[in-house]
């Protein structure tokens, strides 16, 4: 069974005036997260991404549907029970909601002093956690004297305080320069790698999901609309929504006006070559393509796009300009189209 489980789940609002209808902020969602998983949640904002969450840590109730959390359905549990359940859910948060008032030591010891951990166990779990985060040196420091990625780090450290099974990451890294966020994303991958943690990832960033989600959902307007493993959402996005957050890290298709200056500069006919090493392996299947090309008498130029890495697995979109007589051309990709996907750029 999955780890984290929501069927048919729906979330709706009271409306905040009179007359109004209630706000349907989740339609009819389902999703399945196995445990040991960094699975994202994309979406832009008002998608419902962050509803989603506190539902899966019942900070929210179901309106309809359920919401199964290691086993137990959390929408059939009283408040005691899911204060419980609660223990075993971290949470980190874009804006970190440290309290200043404390040093990152006392940040760290603040649910480990809430869930009731005897106090001689403190000093050996809070050292572990800065060690690990890298904060060791800075464990009597204020947040106001930390940088936003240490603030980030010191929040990691408090979310793992309770050796929770499960961690939120509410768009953990949006108030982060990229630097920072991608040492805060190598830190995420090592507590999923290192402690076995499942992940759960709430994002508008592609790129935090190409870096380091195994499985993704794509939301729009409350509802699911594309999910799957992160290479093949990259590679062949289905919707016009998921076209749109993959457009962001990856050029596939020319655009109109992008396509205007291209032909303006490359007078000979103009197709997309996509490759994917679900095929025949990204590298030889370049190889073949280029010297079936050249060896039907048809010139070519790169004009646009590329090859792109995907947690080690290859995919990419060249857009090139052949020239060449008429049924040169049309031969030669006669022969290209039995290897790779061949679209006419129009």
């Amino acid at each position: 069974m999955p780890i984290i489980q929501l069927s048919d789940v729906s979330k709706s609002f009271p409306p905040r005036t009179r007359g109004e209808q209630p706000l349907l902020a989740l339609d009819g969602v389902s999703l399945d997260i196995e445990e040991g998983d960094i699975f994202g949640i994309i979406g832009y904002s008002g998608a419902g991404k962050s509803t989603l969450v506190r539902l899966i840590n019942a900070l929210e109730r179901t309106s309809s549907g359920s919401v199964v959390v290691a086993g137990q359905d959390l929408t059939r549990l009283r408040e005691k029970q899911l204060r419980g359940i609660r223990l075993g859910i971290g949470m980190v948060f874009q804006q970190f909601n440290l309290f200043n008032s404390r040093t990152v030591w006392g940040n760290v010891e603040y649910p480990l002093t809430v869930a009731g951990v005897p106090k001689a166990q403190h000093q050996q779990r809070i050292s572990e956690l800065l060690h690990f985060v890298g904060l060791a040196d800075k464990a009597h420091s204020y947040p106001d004297q930390l940088s936003g990625g240490q603030k980030q780090r010191v929040g990691i450290a408090r979310a793992l305080a309770t050796n929770p099974s499960i961690l939120l990451a509410d768009e953990a890294t949006s108030a982060l320069d990229p630097e920072t966020t991608r040492e805060v994303l190598e830190l995420l991958k090592r507590v999923n790698e290192e402690l076995g943690i499942t992940i759960v990832v709430i994002t508008h960033e592609m790129e935090v999901i190409r870096s380091i989600a195994h499985r993704v959902a794509v939301m729009d307007s409350g509802r699911v609309i594309e999910q799957g493993n992160v290479f093949d959402i990259f590679s062949k996005p289905q919707s016009d929504a998921t076209k749109r957050f993959v457009s962001t890290v990856v050029r596939a298709v020319p655009e109109a006006d992008e396509l205007e200056v291209l032909r303006a500069k490359h007078p000979g006919r103009i197709v997309t070559l996509s490759f994917s090493d679900a095929d025949a392996g990204a590298a030889v299947s370049q190889s073949q393509v280029f010297q079936a090309l050249s060896s039907g008498g048809v010139g070519f130029e790169l004009i646009y796009g590329g090859i792109n890495d995907i947690q080690g697995r290859t995919f990419g979109h060249l857009t090139v300009s052949l020239t060449g007589p008429d049924a040169s051309v049309e031969s030669a990709l006669s022969a290209v189209r039995d290897l790779v996907t061949v679209t006419e750029v129009r």
